[in-house]
């Protein structure tokens, strides 16, 4: 069955904010968050893509307190780019807090990581080359 409501993917990460349009803006122009969907008036939830993967942004309330308000990030999102390079430049120009600078990982990623204006921790990464786990030191079951 389809969901034109609902992406097909496997996982849907839910992430709340305070101002879910003002988040919604800050995404776009900072990582490229393309906008499919909002509901609500106001607004309190915003469906969109972050490269490939599908996103639900959702007004904060009740019980839900952001990272910058708890003092500690709570969880982290990897967002897989084809160039992130590119990525990182657009979202440093765009006055994003860098928090791991872009490198490649001794398992073949090219990333970086950022907070947002919540403090939820990003990671954007990009496949730079293929590394079987056994070679880092990982133990493959």
């Amino acid at each position: 069955m389809r969901n034109r409501s609902v992406p097909t993917e496997t996982v849907l990460p839910h992430v709340n904010y305070q101002n879910v349009s003002e988040a919604c803006d800050w995404l776009s122009r900072a990582f490229g968050f393309r906008e499919i969907y909002r509901h609500g008036d106001p607004v309190s939830g915003i469906m969109g893509y972050l490269g490939q993967a599908p996103l639900m942004l959702h007004r904060a309330g009740g019980t839900h307190l952001m990272p910058a308000e708890l003092g500690y990030g709570t969880q982290m999102l990897t967002i897989i780019l084809e160039d992130v390079d590119a990525h990182h430049r657009t979202a440093k120009a765009a006055g994003v807090r860098v928090v791991e600078e872009l490198h490649e990982t001794i398992y073949g990623e090219r990333q970086y990581a950022v907070l947002d204006i919540e403090g939820h921790r990003w990671l954007f990464s990009q496949h730079a080359r293929d590394v079987d786990p056994a070679e880092w030191g990982a133990t493959v079951l």
